[in-house]
């Protein structure tokens, strides 16, 4: 059968019997949308995260362009990222209309590059989205101080991240608002699409409640035109039933993080870099080399799935072509894209499979 790149169904299995009960209570409600279940769902991420609001969406993507509509983000404006992340992260710039600026990446930790960052704020700029990417936090707080000086706003692209930390605090709880996804493959994955958004700020909070039923309060009377996001029961329910292995679930892909380290120690393999302050989930253990075909092809050979993480920058991406941007802009986004490789790691995955792994990419 082989090594997949994550395992689901293994997950499932070990918490069965609760996830098959909260289902079969949400049928036996017959209470679907903005039920009860999203309801404690929001409560219980706010205080996992430390946040005094939480606004359960659709999906990650959702959370993300929400957040800047309900900042007032549009036509005419810059907002800050990185290219070395999902399509997502600036594609919802582009959907409210703005304009995604970029900022090249750390070699270390592949997230943004913190010392680039103040170059890239220009009049026009509202926003600054910094990603964690796989799992691991920016140094939010430095964010936030350069956001102060410019008076920007600072969302958080946590999708990757929901239990990292950084000096402590929680990935969410320092941005003006952060957007995460539970999409399946997620730490907190749902068993569909599914989405939350937590701030700090009451209003903010409010207006996203609008925006995701349609810009209305009480229904039928519609203040703002608005979207259609929201987090079904099922998913809510789901969710909660997870949220509370879900540290437990991380500290176990810090383990099998370690043994990789190990195992894999003194090869010509670079290992995923870390910033001694952060605490990071390892939503993916990405692997680099310039020998990544040959490494894929004797992974594939062996049983053991992989995939790269990204195969193309954004500021290359087709989409972004009217941007101007060209190879060569961002140097080290685009070395990490043609050497990044992520191989299994999840609490389930066997300290036997993991020597099997590290055998292949040493032998």
């Amino acid at each position: 059968m082989g090594i997949p790149l994550l395992d689901l169904k293994a997950q499932y299995l070990t918490i069965k019997d609760e996830i098959d009960q909260a289902i079969f209570d949400v049928l036996d409600s017959s209470v679907y949308i903005l039920g009860p279940q999203m309801k404690a769902l929001e409560k219980e991420i706010a205080v996992y995260c430390g946040t005094e609001e939480a606004v359960a969406v659709g999906n990650g993507t959702d959370a993300l362009v929400l957040t800047l509509k309900a900042f007032g983000i549009g036509p005419g404006d810059e907002v800050i990222t990185t290219p070395f992340t999902f399509f997502a992260s600036a594609e919802t710039i582009a959907q409210v209309g703005a304009t995604p600026v970029f900022v090249d990446i750390d070699p270390v930790t592949l997230n943004m590059d913190l010392n680039e960052l103040e170059k890239k704020i220009t009049p026009q700029t509202k926003a600054i989205i910094p990603v964690h990417i796989f799992g691991q936090m920016v140094d939010v707080e430095r964010v936030m101080e350069i956001a102060a000086r410019h008076d920007l706003k600072v969302i958080e692209d946590a999708a990757q991240a929901i239990g990292a930390e950084y000096r402590g605090k929680k990935a969410g709880s320092i941005g003006h608002a952060a957007a995460f996804s539970f999409f399946p493959t997620k730490n907190l994955g749902a068993y569909g699409d599914a989405g939350m958004i937590v701030t700090n700020d009451k209003d903010l909070a409010s207006q996203l409640r609008m925006l995701r039923f349609h810009g209305c309060q009480t229904k039928y009377y519609h203040e703002k035109i608005g979207y259609n996001s929201r987090l079904d029961e099922m998913q809510a329910a789901i969710l909660r039933v997870k949220l509370k292995y879900l540290d437990q679930w991380n500290e176990g892909r810090r383990e099998k993080a370690k043994i990789y380290d190990q195992l894999l120690a003194g090869t010509k393999i670079q290992l995923p870099g870390r910033d001694p302050l952060a605490t990071p989930i390892y939503h993916l253990y990405v692997l680099r080399t310039e020998e990544r075909n040959a490494l894929m092809e004797k992974l594939k050979a062996g049983g053991v799935a992989n995939a790269i993480y990204y195969p193309v920058p954004l500021h290359l991406q087709r989409a972004f072509r009217s941007l101007g941007y060209k190879a060569g802009d961002f140097p080290v986004a685009e070395k990490a894209c043609e050497q990044a490789l992520a191989i299994p790691c999840y609490p389930e995955l066997g300290i036997e499979q993991q020597h099997e792994i590290a055998a292949l990419i040493k032998g």
